[in-house]
């Protein structure tokens, strides 16, 4: 199956606080089609963030297919809580990395 980049396909990629404990991901879609697509095939799942994350099944809290705005939404558990010693982000924005060169299946034509 052809895969494409992520970053390709999505016009908004990017990562934020959901509180001191946790970070949310967030992936706006260019193509109402294609966000269908990969939610028709269940692409986005805990099993998936927790390997690009390095972490346990269980620190993955959601992943939330959004209609109305063609995204999707991930929440887990940050490796550090904010601001304490050794947080190298205490705003969560530079978290999103894992995601931009994740391969993605290709639509059919």
């Amino acid at each position: 199956m052809k895969t494409v980049p992520l970053s390709e396909l999505a016009v908004v990629i990017r990562s934020k606080n959901a509180g001191p404990y946790e970070l949310t991901l967030d992936v706006l879609f260019k193509s109402e089609e294609v966000y269908r697509f990969l939610k028709s095939i269940g692409f986005f799942t805990r099993e998936l963030m927790a390997e690009l994350y390095g972490l346990p099944i269980e620190r993955i809290f959601h992943i939330i297919y959004f209609d109305p705005a063609a995204a999707v939404k991930c929440t887990l558990q940050r490796p550090v809580v904010s601001g304490s010693p050794g947080d190298t982000d205490i705003y969560g924005a530079q978290q999103h990395a894992p995601l931009l060169d994740l391969k993605v299946p290709a639509r059919e034509a």
